[in-house]
């Protein structure tokens, strides 16, 4: 049997799993998730890896926890930190970044991220920080969607404001699940249900028709030693 660990723990391998050595990571407002992530996979399986904490700008940050904002002090001890505005630049620069880490309020069928408001623009029932750099979404080689909250609210059949586009979304990762783009509609079906649940209840919190493959494959859970080095990554436990 394995180690017990968390839905945040298991999403944090699955996202470390999917980023390539040698390549750039940016991620947003709320970096924990992708922070650990990507010093997890710098530290099992791409040494190489860079990443950029999006508002503090702070190039490889290596903070002695998880931090729940990308603002905070202790994000500034990278070796290289970048004014915000030459951040978002870079994004939009295209060929800079390999990989954008991104969430919303709302998710779409088509993989859309909104970080403006839900409901009526003149009087939304719910309001997000803007969109920042997701308009640069389709400059960037690829997106990997993560959230929190796998719920018809957030997974929705279109957002109510498109921030980011879902041109180059790869895969998305949930306490759940992970879907992934059709090749041919590039609508997002399921990829994988994680330990202890059902393509059922994962279609059921989902607010748009998920196409569901036959079998039904499940993520891999963490192995030892990706708990071993996230333990010392979050002495604090924020994600366990």
């Amino acid at each position: 049997m394995s180690a017990p660990y968390s839905p945040q723990q298991l999403m944090a391998c699955v996202l470390a799993r999917a980023f390539r050595d040698g390549e750039v990571v940016v991620m947003g407002a709320v970096p924990a998730l992708p922070l650990a992530a990507c010093r997890l996979a710098k530290a099992l399986h791409a040494p190489s890896l860079s990443y950029v904490v999006g508002g503090s700008g702070t190039v490889n940050p290596a903070p002695a926890g998880l931090l729940s904002q990308s603002c905070d002090p202790e994000l500034r001890g990278g070796p290289v930190t970048l004014p915000l505005h030459e951040v978002v630049l870079l994004e939009g620069r295209g060929g800079a970044l390999d990989v954008f880490c991104a969430g919303g309020l709302q998710i779409d069928a088509s993989g859309n991220c909104n970080l403006v408001g839900v409901g009526d623009p003149a009087r939304p029932k719910l309001r997000g920080p803007g969109s920042v750099g997701l308009p640069f979404l389709p400059a960037v080689g690829r997106t990997v969607i993560f959230t929190l909250a796998h719920n018809p609210r957030t997974f929705v059949e279109r957002v109510d404001f498109v921030s980011g586009a879902g041109d180059t979304v790869a895969l998305v990762v949930t306490p759940l699940a992970t879907m992934e783009p059709d090749p041919g509609t590039r609508r997002l079906r399921l990829a994988s249900v994680h330990p202890g649940v059902s393509a059922d209840e994962v279609r059921a919190r989902t607010g748009f028709e998920l196409p569901v493959p036959e079998p039904v494959p499940e993520t891999p859970p963490p192995t030892a030693a990706e708990l071993a080095v996230l333990a010392r990554l979050d002495p604090a436990g924020v994600l366990a």
